[in-house]
């Protein structure tokens, strides 16, 4: 269900402007900020990972998603452990399949299948 690494795979940023972080965490870390879309989204180019960014976040923060193998199994086992893990798998072309999930406790976390 997971792999032997246990580090994340993915980072996604959200916050109120997210150009405006984009730019920012360029400027801080050297890395490459990527825009899409009309709404300021992006990516940043970190050379280990990649790390996604959208705006109109309510609750802002950073959000870490872990290697899984297999996304529905690791919902599922989510759920059986008092977790939440969004029915509906987002699959994002380039970056691969992704679920939102958090803790019984509210520990926003999420899970990322490599395609």
């Amino acid at each position: 269900m997971t792999t032997s690494i246990n580090t994340p795979s993915f980072i996604e940023i959200g916050a109120q402007s997210a150009g405006g972080i984009g730019e920012f965490f360029a400027k801080v870390f050297d890395w490459q900020f990527h825009p899409t879309g009309d709404r300021g989204d992006g990516w940043l180019e970190t050379g280990a990972i990649k790390i996604g960014l959208h705006g109109n976040d309510p609750s802002p923060g950073v959000v870490p998603y872990f290697p899984v193998t297999n996304i529905e199994l690791a919902a599922e086992k989510v759920r059986e452990l008092g977790g939440t893990a969004d029915d509906n798998i987002a699959d994002e072309e380039g970056f691969g399949r992704f679920c939102n999930c958090t803790t019984a406790e509210g520990i926003r976390f999420g899970l990322h299948q490599r395609t």
